[in-house]
């Protein structure tokens, strides 16, 4: 078991697929999804610490906003490493070391949480837990190498969601403490997750595997570096995983900071929205598969803006339940998006070797090849965008007591990508008389 490698591994070829393939695919797959899952919620760890932060912790709204945001930039940060670790150690491999690394933010954080602690201590705690963002990138590209591409979509989708639904399961945990023990118990929640790390860890030593025909390809990091299309999905991706995480990081403090929600009030609120984003994102990808990523990424952006405008307006009128209404819908809407951008990648540098002549297996292999090292990049870039959104908040509610300035430069970012998800994918491409015999890239179709 300690040394599991698969030699060969062919998921396009159907025949492979259907009697080997798939099933191991599978395996690899939930428990991956499970290492992820428990990552998510050590990362996001302090949007639900600071709910226990009372006054006797002195430590202002802004100060709160910031230990996120440090939590947030540390998380994308790591991403690339983790992304090219998996090829270097092997995706089982990493899986162990990245899950077992997550008991020493958790104890660090049982060991600091209590009135007292200075703010320097408590923001070198939140940093540490920023690791379990890495853990997202490694646990993609492992997943992206096993799937063949006509079922990525779902197959990520279900990755990142499974993931993802670590954030409103972190929330939904620390409303149980507070809502039958009260504000003064943070330990709690970090004596749970404990037990839990060590489980993942141990399952993925057990039922993983590493794929030999996955290395490192400096090569293929280059060249996906100054291909512009993994820095456009990046801007992307940004809008859509970088809302949902920033959200997430900053939904209870903007109850508690604008709208006077007490810590069980914020807590018995906020998981909501992250657990339907997290839920729609395989639905996102399994739309992408049949519809084409670009489309179903353009009218997720639509539907952002319109969204963010709803907030905007309940903001502007402290309105609780209408913010509550399109503050949730914003949530659904960027589960969707990460979804369908994460389809739209594999697609485009498929599509791109099919226009450089390629076919079949070779088309395939370029796709991966590719891909799998822009993941790390978008993965990085996208995760900012929760950063970017938390020093709004925490730049807005300073100058002028409201989110709602920050909503404002939402919807604007919201319509950018919007138009460039028109002007690049969707676009009709422009005949080429010159070249008749050269094959567009069907972009709308990834």
């Amino acid at each position: 078991m300690a040394g599991r490698w698969i030699e060969t591994w062919e998921p396009e070829d159907e025949t492979f697929w259907r009697e080997k393939g798939e099933r191991v695919a599978r395996r690899n797959l939930w428990f991956s999804v499970l290492s992820e899952h428990i990552g998510f919620s050590i990362w996001t760890l302090w949007s639900v610490m600071v709910l226990f932060m009372g006054p006797e912790y002195g430590v202002d709204p802004a100060g709160k906003f910031f230990l996120i945001s440090t939590a947030t930039l540390v998380g994308a940060l790591v991403r690339v490493p983790y992304t090219f670790a998996v090829a270097r150690f092997g995706g089982r491999n990493w899986t162990i070391f990245s899950a077992v690394s997550l008991l020493a933010p958790t104890l660090a954080a049982f060991w600091v949480m209590e009135p007292g602690t200075s703010y320097a201590t408590f923001v070198a705690v939140a940093a540490l837990t920023g690791i379990g963002g890495g853990n997202f990138a490694s646990s993609m590209t492992n997943i992206n190498a096993f799937f063949p591409l006509r079922e990525k979509g779902w197959a990520l989708g279900l990755n990142a969601g499974g993931g993802n639904i670590g954030v409103p399961v972190v929330q939904l945990v620390g409303l149980l403490v507070i809502g039958t023990l009260g504000a003064a118990h943070p330990r709690l929640v970090l004596g749970v997750y404990i037990p839990l790390i060590v489980v993942a860890a141990v399952c993925a030593a057990l039922y993983m595997d590493n794929l030999r025909p996955v290395r490192n390809d400096t090569g293929a990091a280059l060249e996906a570096a100054r291909d512009p299309h993994t820095w456009i999905m990046s801007a992307l991706y940004i809008g859509t995983f970088g809302s949902f995480i920033g959200y997430s990081f900053a939904f209870g403090l903007v109850l508690q900071t604008q709208f006077g929600r007490t810590p069980l009030q914020a807590a018995s609120l906020t998981f909501i929205g992250p657990l339907l984003g997290s839920l729609i994102r395989p639905v996102g990808g399994r739309l992408a598969d049949r519809h084409g990523g670009a489309r179903i990424t353009l009218a997720a952006f639509a539907a952002m803006g319109a969204a963010t405008a709803i907030v905007i307006h309940a903001s502007a009128t402290a309105s609780l339940p209408v913010f509550l209404v399109g503050f949730t819908a914003l949530f659904v809407l960027t589960g969707l998006g990460n979804g369908s951008t994460y389809k739209m990648i594999p697609g485009i540098f498929h599509a791109q070797a099919i226009e450089k002549g390629l076919q079949g297996e070779a088309a395939a292999a370029h796709g991966r090849r590719l891909s799998g090292a822009a993941m790390g990049f978008i993965g990085a870039v996208g995760a900012l965008g929760g950063l970017a959104i938390n020093l709004a908040f925490r730049q807005s509610f300073q100058t002028s007591g409201t989110g709602t300035a920050a909503f404002w430069s939402f919807l604007a970012f919201y319509g950018i990508c919007s138009a460039i998800t028109w002007a690049v994918y969707l676009r009709r491409p422009a005949p080429v008389p010159a070249q008749p015999t050269k094959p567009q890239i069907g972009y709308a179709e990834v």
